[in-house]
């Protein structure tokens, strides 16, 4: 099966599972389920013959910009959006950062779970949407931060605590920066963090030091090493996930290196409230 016969059969079979009345269509007269093939090429304004030809696989290759208008005419998911370019360009669309507001209750199950490993979720801008009691113990209390004010890059160059927790707190510093680079070009963000690196910029000469080396770094795992006020200090493993179907969420957990660091992170969860 070549890629036009692949990408006409996807658009057909995904046309045909929408509800027409969800579109503002009428239900009447209709012999078939879905939206008509006219009704899609109207809402894409594409031309209804053109788009025909596209469903029986000799259309002609289609440009990125009426694939994104296909998938907004036909109200694709992020998912199905990236599998419309795969099969009609051979590649995934570019990215388009949509700054997410929370996460499931499941997700956040997960992470409660985690009863003695500091876990959080954090966007691809760095902001900390979610996290459990193991993190508010050993890292930050987020909850105790206003919303603007969980950001990683804003506490590592803000935060005097969190500074003072970092023993080798300038290649801590060059590395979050470096990875946050890479995320926020990655996601299609850059101009959704342009405030926030302005910010830095003018208030830390540091943080406009590294920004201007233009680094980048992945985020994938490594040793953490903390010096906590209370259990001093702490080492601990940490690995960074994607959450699936959610490009713009990273999962990062802390697992303690060994087990007195275990044990440490247990006599701070005994001091926090239930």
């Amino acid at each position: 099966m070549t890629n036009a016969t692949s990408l006409g059969t996807y658009l057909k079979d995904r046309r045909a599972k929408l509800d027409p009345a969800a579109f503002g269509f009428s239900l009447k007269r209709r012999r078939t389920p879905g939206l008509r093939r006219e009704e899609v090429a109207h809402r894409a304004n594409v031309s209804a013959t053109w788009y025909t030809w596209l469903e029986q696989g000799r259309g002609g290759a289609p440009s990125a910009d009426v694939l994104d208008r296909i998938a907004r005419a036909m109200m694709l998911t992020d998912v199905e959006r990236e599998h419309l370019f795969l099969l009609g360009l051979g590649r995934p669309p570019e990215a388009r950062y949509n700054a997410p507001e929370s996460i499931s209750p499941r997700l956040q199950r997960v992470l409660d779970t985690l009863e003695f490993s500091p876990a959080f979720v954090r966007t691809a801008t760095w902001d900390v949407i979610a996290w459990n009691r193991a993190a508010a113990a050993v890292l930050t209390d987020y909850s105790t931060l206003p919303e603007g004010q969980r950001n990683v890059l804003r506490m590592m160059f803000r935060d005097s605590r969190v500074r003072a927790a970092q023993p080798n707190w300038q290649s801590v510093a060059r590395y979050v920066v470096a990875s946050f680079r890479a995320d926020v070009t990655r996601v299609g963000a850059a101009r959704n963090v342009q405030s926030l690196v302005d910010e830095l910029c003018a208030t830390s000469p540091e943080f406009a030091a590294m920004w201007r080396d233009n680094d980048v770094q992945g985020h994938g795992d490594g040793l953490k090493v903390l010096q906590h006020p209370v259990a001093g200090p702490l080492s601990m493993e940490f690995s960074a996930f994607a959450v699936d179907g959610r490009p713009d969420l990273n999962m990062v957990i802390f697992n303690p290196a060994t087990r007195a660091d275990a044990n440490n992170i247990g006599d701070l969860l005994k001091s926090l409230p239930k």
